[in-house]
Protein backbone atom coordinates (compact mmCIF):
# COMPACT_ATOMS: atom_id res chain seq x y z
CA UNK A 1 0.00 0.00 0.00
CA UNK A 2 2.80 2.35 0.76
CA UNK A 3 4.45 1.93 -2.94
CA UNK A 4 0.77 2.85 -4.23
CA UNK A 5 0.63 5.76 -1.96
CA UNK A 6 3.48 6.92 -3.23
CA UNK A 7 2.67 6.95 -7.12
CA UNK A 8 -0.58 8.72 -6.19
CA UNK A 9 0.80 11.45 -4.38
CA UNK A 10 3.33 11.58 -7.30
CA UNK A 11 1.00 11.71 -10.07
CA UNK A 12 -1.64 14.21 -8.00
CA UNK A 13 1.18 16.23 -7.57
CA UNK A 14 2.15 16.40 -11.40
CA UNK A 15 -1.38 16.93 -11.55
CA UNK A 16 -1.42 19.91 -9.83
CA UNK A 17 1.45 21.06 -11.57
CA UNK A 18 -0.34 20.80 -14.50
CA UNK A 19 -2.97 23.15 -13.55
CA UNK A 20 -0.30 25.36 -11.87
CA UNK A 21 0.83 26.12 -15.42
CA UNK A 22 -2.65 26.35 -17.39
CA UNK A 23 -3.96 28.67 -13.93
CA UNK A 24 -1.11 31.15 -14.24
CA UNK A 25 -0.41 31.06 -17.95
CA UNK A 26 -1.92 34.70 -17.89
CA UNK A 27 1.61 35.31 -15.28
CA UNK A 28 4.04 34.91 -18.11
CA UNK A 29 1.60 36.24 -21.21
CA UNK A 30 -1.00 38.04 -20.18
CA UNK A 31 0.43 41.43 -20.92
CA UNK A 32 2.25 40.10 -24.09
CA UNK A 33 -1.17 39.05 -25.56
CA UNK A 34 -3.11 42.20 -24.01
CA UNK A 35 -1.03 44.57 -25.66
CA UNK A 36 -0.90 42.51 -29.44
CA UNK A 37 3.12 41.90 -28.92
CA UNK A 38 2.74 38.82 -29.53
CA UNK A 39 -0.22 36.38 -30.94
CA UNK A 40 -1.80 34.18 -28.11
CA UNK A 41 -0.48 30.62 -29.23
CA UNK A 42 3.31 32.10 -29.92
CA UNK A 43 2.97 33.59 -26.57
CA UNK A 44 1.87 30.06 -25.02
CA UNK A 45 4.15 28.02 -26.74
CA UNK A 46 7.57 30.20 -25.82
CA UNK A 47 6.14 30.54 -21.79
CA UNK A 48 6.15 26.57 -22.26
CA UNK A 49 9.57 26.49 -22.91
CA UNK A 50 10.82 28.99 -20.77
CA UNK A 51 8.79 27.49 -17.81
CA UNK A 52 10.46 24.53 -18.67
CA UNK A 53 13.75 25.80 -18.18
CA UNK A 54 12.68 27.07 -15.34
CA UNK A 55 12.02 24.57 -13.17
CA UNK A 56 15.95 23.95 -13.15
CA UNK A 57 17.64 26.84 -11.79
CA UNK A 58 17.53 26.36 -7.76
CA UNK A 59 16.20 23.79 -5.53
CA UNK A 60 15.73 26.30 -2.50
CA UNK A 61 12.24 27.19 -2.94
CA UNK A 62 11.30 22.77 -3.09
CA UNK A 63 13.50 22.85 0.20
CA UNK A 64 11.27 25.23 2.01
CA UNK A 65 8.21 23.80 0.74
CA UNK A 66 9.01 20.26 2.27
CA UNK A 67 10.48 21.16 5.20
CA UNK A 68 8.87 24.43 5.91
CA UNK A 69 5.25 24.44 6.05
CA UNK A 70 4.39 21.32 7.85
CA UNK A 71 6.76 19.45 10.02
CA UNK A 72 7.61 16.81 7.72
CA UNK A 73 8.32 14.05 10.55
CA UNK A 74 4.74 14.28 11.58
CA UNK A 75 3.37 14.53 7.98
CA UNK A 76 2.39 10.81 5.67
CA UNK A 77 1.39 10.36 2.37
CA UNK A 78 -2.30 11.15 3.13
CA UNK A 79 -1.69 14.49 4.16
CA UNK A 80 0.05 15.11 0.91
CA UNK A 81 -2.97 13.23 -0.86
CA UNK A 82 -5.11 15.69 0.66
CA UNK A 83 -3.31 18.65 0.76
CA UNK A 84 -2.79 18.54 -3.20
CA UNK A 85 -6.42 17.55 -4.15
CA UNK A 86 -7.31 20.59 -1.69
CA UNK A 87 -4.83 22.91 -3.85
CA UNK A 88 -6.08 21.43 -7.54
CA UNK A 89 -10.04 22.04 -6.22
CA UNK A 90 -9.12 25.44 -5.69
CA UNK A 91 -7.30 26.02 -9.01
CA UNK A 92 -10.02 24.67 -10.62
CA UNK A 93 -12.57 27.33 -8.75
CA UNK A 94 -10.89 30.16 -9.55
CA UNK A 95 -9.79 29.46 -12.94
CA UNK A 96 -13.41 28.46 -13.83
CA UNK A 97 -14.32 31.94 -12.52
CA UNK A 98 -11.00 33.83 -14.23
CA UNK A 99 -9.62 34.99 -10.95
CA UNK A 100 -5.74 34.88 -11.12
CA UNK A 101 -5.74 33.71 -7.52
CA UNK A 102 -2.39 31.95 -6.41
CA UNK A 103 -1.28 27.94 -7.08
CA UNK A 104 1.80 28.72 -4.72
CA UNK A 105 -0.72 29.86 -1.83
CA UNK A 106 -3.50 26.81 -3.08
CA UNK A 107 -1.02 23.90 -2.41
CA UNK A 108 0.47 25.64 0.95
CA UNK A 109 -3.50 25.92 2.09
CA UNK A 110 -3.91 22.65 1.54
CA UNK A 111 -0.55 21.65 3.47
CA UNK A 112 -1.89 23.40 6.65
CA UNK A 113 -5.16 22.00 6.31
CA UNK A 114 -4.13 18.57 5.78
CA UNK A 115 -1.29 18.24 7.96
CA UNK A 116 -4.00 20.74 10.89
CA UNK A 117 -6.50 17.29 10.79
CA UNK A 118 -3.79 14.99 10.69
CA UNK A 119 -1.34 16.09 13.29
CA UNK A 120 -3.06 19.33 14.65
CA UNK A 121 -1.39 22.08 15.64
CA UNK A 122 1.96 21.07 16.27
CA UNK A 123 1.76 19.77 12.46
CA UNK A 124 1.75 23.28 11.39
CA UNK A 125 5.40 25.23 11.25
CA UNK A 126 3.56 28.75 12.02
CA UNK A 127 7.02 30.36 12.55
CA UNK A 128 8.36 29.42 9.07
CA UNK A 129 4.69 30.20 7.61
CA UNK A 130 5.07 33.53 8.84
CA UNK A 131 8.11 34.21 7.85
CA UNK A 132 8.51 32.24 4.40
CA UNK A 133 4.93 32.85 2.99
CA UNK A 134 2.83 35.71 4.56
CA UNK A 135 5.67 38.36 4.64
CA UNK A 136 6.81 37.81 1.28
CA UNK A 137 3.04 37.16 0.26
CA UNK A 138 2.58 41.34 1.76
CA UNK A 139 5.46 42.62 -0.03
CA UNK A 140 6.12 41.33 -3.14
CA UNK A 141 3.24 42.52 -4.88
CA UNK A 142 4.03 45.95 -3.29
CA UNK A 143 7.81 45.65 -4.40
CA UNK A 144 6.48 44.81 -8.32
CA UNK A 145 3.97 47.50 -7.77
CA UNK A 146 6.99 50.30 -7.00
CA UNK A 147 9.32 49.24 -9.14
CA UNK A 148 6.82 48.75 -12.51
CA UNK A 149 5.94 52.26 -11.54
CA UNK A 150 8.97 53.37 -11.16
CA UNK A 151 10.68 51.49 -14.24
CA UNK A 152 7.45 53.23 -16.81
CA UNK A 153 8.05 56.51 -15.48
CA UNK A 154 12.01 56.14 -16.47
CA UNK A 155 10.40 54.78 -19.89
CA UNK A 156 8.48 58.09 -20.48
CA UNK A 157 11.28 59.97 -19.42
CA UNK A 158 13.92 58.45 -21.37
CA UNK A 159 12.29 58.30 -24.65
CA UNK A 160 9.91 61.29 -24.68
CA UNK A 161 11.20 62.56 -27.91
CA UNK A 162 10.72 59.24 -29.63
CA UNK A 163 8.21 58.62 -32.32
CA UNK A 164 4.89 56.72 -31.15
CA UNK A 165 5.15 54.24 -33.77
CA UNK A 166 8.72 53.56 -33.29
CA UNK A 167 8.12 53.11 -29.95
CA UNK A 168 5.37 50.94 -29.56
CA UNK A 169 7.30 48.50 -32.20
CA UNK A 170 10.13 48.47 -29.85
CA UNK A 171 8.32 47.81 -26.55
CA UNK A 172 6.69 44.97 -28.65
CA UNK A 173 9.60 43.61 -29.15
CA UNK A 174 11.01 44.19 -25.40
CA UNK A 175 7.92 42.03 -24.55
CA UNK A 176 9.52 39.15 -26.22
CA UNK A 177 12.00 39.08 -23.62
CA UNK A 178 10.27 40.11 -20.54
CA UNK A 179 7.86 37.69 -21.38
CA UNK A 180 9.67 35.16 -21.51
CA UNK A 181 11.91 36.07 -18.38
CA UNK A 182 8.65 36.03 -16.72
CA UNK A 183 7.60 32.43 -17.91
CA UNK A 184 11.24 31.10 -16.45
CA UNK A 185 10.68 32.82 -13.39
CA UNK A 186 7.60 31.35 -12.87
CA UNK A 187 9.12 27.84 -14.04
CA UNK A 188 11.89 28.84 -11.25
CA UNK A 189 9.46 29.37 -8.11
CA UNK A 190 6.36 27.68 -9.34
CA UNK A 191 7.60 24.44 -10.07
CA UNK A 192 9.94 24.05 -7.46
CA UNK A 193 6.27 23.52 -5.26
CA UNK A 194 5.83 19.94 -6.99
CA UNK A 195 9.59 19.00 -6.42
CA UNK A 196 9.33 20.00 -2.80
CA UNK A 197 6.05 17.92 -2.11
CA UNK A 198 7.46 14.51 -4.48
CA UNK A 199 10.51 14.78 -2.57
CA UNK A 200 9.35 14.32 0.65
CA UNK A 201 6.50 11.62 -0.23
CA UNK A 202 10.12 9.82 -0.99
CA UNK A 203 11.25 10.29 2.04
CA UNK A 204 8.60 9.37 3.69
CA UNK A 205 8.49 6.65 2.08
CA UNK A 206 11.96 4.86 2.50
CA UNK A 207 12.02 6.22 6.15
CA UNK A 208 14.62 8.60 5.72
CA UNK A 209 15.65 11.64 6.95
CA UNK A 210 13.74 14.75 5.98
CA UNK A 211 17.13 16.95 6.81
CA UNK A 212 18.87 15.59 4.11
CA UNK A 213 16.30 15.57 1.55
CA UNK A 214 17.65 15.80 -2.26
CA UNK A 215 15.50 16.90 -5.53
CA UNK A 216 16.40 13.76 -8.03
CA UNK A 217 17.02 14.68 -11.00
CA UNK A 218 13.92 12.69 -12.65
CA UNK A 219 11.58 14.88 -10.04
CA UNK A 220 12.89 18.15 -11.67
CA UNK A 221 12.66 16.93 -15.46
CA UNK A 222 8.58 16.02 -14.58
CA UNK A 223 7.52 18.89 -12.61
CA UNK A 224 9.08 21.47 -15.33
CA UNK A 225 7.72 18.74 -18.42
CA UNK A 226 3.91 18.95 -16.25
CA UNK A 227 4.35 22.57 -15.96
CA UNK A 228 5.06 23.25 -19.26
CA UNK A 229 2.63 21.31 -20.26
CA UNK A 230 -0.32 22.98 -18.28
CA UNK A 231 1.01 26.53 -19.59
CA UNK A 232 0.91 25.60 -23.12
CA UNK A 233 -2.86 24.13 -22.55
CA UNK A 234 -3.15 27.77 -21.92
CA UNK A 235 -5.61 29.76 -19.02
CA UNK A 236 -7.27 32.33 -21.59
CA UNK A 237 -10.30 33.11 -19.00
CA UNK A 238 -7.39 34.52 -16.50
CA UNK A 239 -5.35 35.93 -19.36
CA UNK A 240 -8.67 38.04 -20.45
CA UNK A 241 -8.44 39.84 -16.40
CA UNK A 242 -4.32 40.63 -16.07
CA UNK A 243 -4.28 41.35 -20.02
CA UNK A 244 -6.69 44.35 -20.17
CA UNK A 245 -9.77 44.02 -17.51
CA UNK A 246 -7.04 45.34 -14.53
CA UNK A 247 -6.43 48.61 -17.09
CA UNK A 248 -5.76 49.24 -20.86
CA UNK A 249 -2.41 48.05 -21.44
CA UNK A 250 0.33 49.55 -23.85
CA UNK A 251 3.50 48.37 -25.12
CA UNK A 252 5.61 49.82 -22.80
CA UNK A 253 3.49 49.19 -20.13
CA UNK A 254 3.57 46.01 -20.22
CA UNK A 255 7.12 45.82 -20.85
CA UNK A 256 7.61 47.31 -17.31
CA UNK A 257 5.39 45.35 -15.61
CA UNK A 258 6.95 42.02 -17.08
CA UNK A 259 10.32 43.11 -16.18
CA UNK A 260 9.51 44.51 -12.45
CA UNK A 261 7.52 41.76 -11.94
CA UNK A 262 10.23 39.04 -13.30
CA UNK A 263 13.07 40.44 -11.07
CA UNK A 264 10.78 40.47 -8.29
CA UNK A 265 10.17 36.37 -8.65
CA UNK A 266 14.28 35.91 -9.62
CA UNK A 267 15.06 37.65 -6.67
CA UNK A 268 12.37 35.48 -4.11
CA UNK A 269 13.45 32.37 -5.61
CA UNK A 270 17.19 32.71 -5.05
CA UNK A 271 16.52 33.39 -1.63
CA UNK A 272 14.18 30.45 -1.15
CA UNK A 273 10.56 31.83 -0.97
CA UNK A 274 7.24 30.25 -2.12
CA UNK A 275 6.40 33.30 -4.24
CA UNK A 276 3.08 33.69 -5.61
CA UNK A 277 3.89 34.87 -9.11
CA UNK A 278 0.26 36.04 -9.79
CA UNK A 279 0.22 38.11 -6.93
CA UNK A 280 3.49 40.05 -8.17
CA UNK A 281 2.24 40.05 -11.85
CA UNK A 282 -0.76 41.59 -10.81
CA UNK A 283 1.22 44.26 -8.49
CA UNK A 284 3.00 45.41 -11.01
CA UNK A 285 0.58 45.43 -13.84
CA UNK A 286 -1.52 47.47 -11.30
CA UNK A 287 1.52 49.69 -11.08
CA UNK A 288 1.77 50.38 -14.51
CA UNK A 289 -1.33 51.21 -14.46
CA UNK A 290 -0.64 53.75 -11.90
CA UNK A 291 1.41 55.85 -13.93
CA UNK A 292 -1.36 56.84 -16.05
CA UNK A 293 -3.66 57.94 -13.06
CA UNK A 294 -4.86 56.25 -10.80
CA UNK A 295 -8.46 55.91 -12.17
CA UNK A 296 -6.85 53.91 -15.00
CA UNK A 297 -6.54 51.32 -12.78
CA UNK A 298 -10.02 49.46 -12.39
CA UNK A 299 -9.68 48.85 -9.01
CA UNK A 300 -13.22 46.48 -9.13
CA UNK A 301 -11.66 44.33 -10.59
CA UNK A 302 -8.35 44.38 -8.68
CA UNK A 303 -10.37 44.54 -5.54
CA UNK A 304 -11.78 41.05 -6.75
CA UNK A 305 -8.16 39.61 -7.33
CA UNK A 306 -7.31 40.59 -3.41
CA UNK A 307 -10.51 38.88 -2.40
CA UNK A 308 -9.28 35.61 -3.89
CA UNK A 309 -5.53 36.22 -2.67
CA UNK A 310 -6.79 36.29 1.19
CA UNK A 311 -9.26 33.55 0.45
CA UNK A 312 -6.62 31.24 -1.02
CA UNK A 313 -4.84 30.12 1.41
CA UNK A 314 -7.78 29.36 4.36
CA UNK A 315 -10.19 28.36 1.01
CA UNK A 316 -7.77 25.37 0.41
CA UNK A 317 -7.03 24.43 3.41
CA UNK A 318 -10.69 24.14 4.21
CA UNK A 319 -11.00 21.88 0.96
CA UNK A 320 -8.04 19.80 1.91
CA UNK A 321 -9.27 19.04 5.45
CA UNK A 322 -12.40 18.17 4.75
CA UNK A 323 -10.96 15.84 2.19
CA UNK A 324 -8.14 14.24 4.71
CA UNK A 325 -10.49 11.48 6.22
CA UNK A 326 -11.92 10.55 2.77
CA UNK A 327 -8.44 10.04 1.83
CA UNK A 328 -7.10 8.00 4.85
CA UNK A 329 -10.39 5.83 4.90
CA UNK A 330 -9.55 4.78 1.54
CA UNK A 331 -5.93 4.31 1.94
Amino acid sequence: MNDVLLVVVIVVALGFDFTNGFHDTANAIATSVGTRAVTPRVAVLVASVANLAGAFVTTAVAKNIAKGIIDANLATMQTLVAALLGAIAWNLLTWWFGLPSSSSHALIGGLIGAALIQSGEDGVLWHDVAHNVVIPAMFAPVIAFAAAFLLLILIYWVFSSLNPGIANRGFRLGQLGTGTWVAFTHGANDAQKTMGVIALALVLHSGGDVSNLEIPTWVKVSAGVAIGLGTYAGGWRIIRTLGQRVFQMEPESGFAAQAAAGTTIYLATRLGYPLSTTHVVSGAVMGAGATRRLSAVRWGVAGNIVVAWVLTIPAAAAVAAALYWPVEAVF
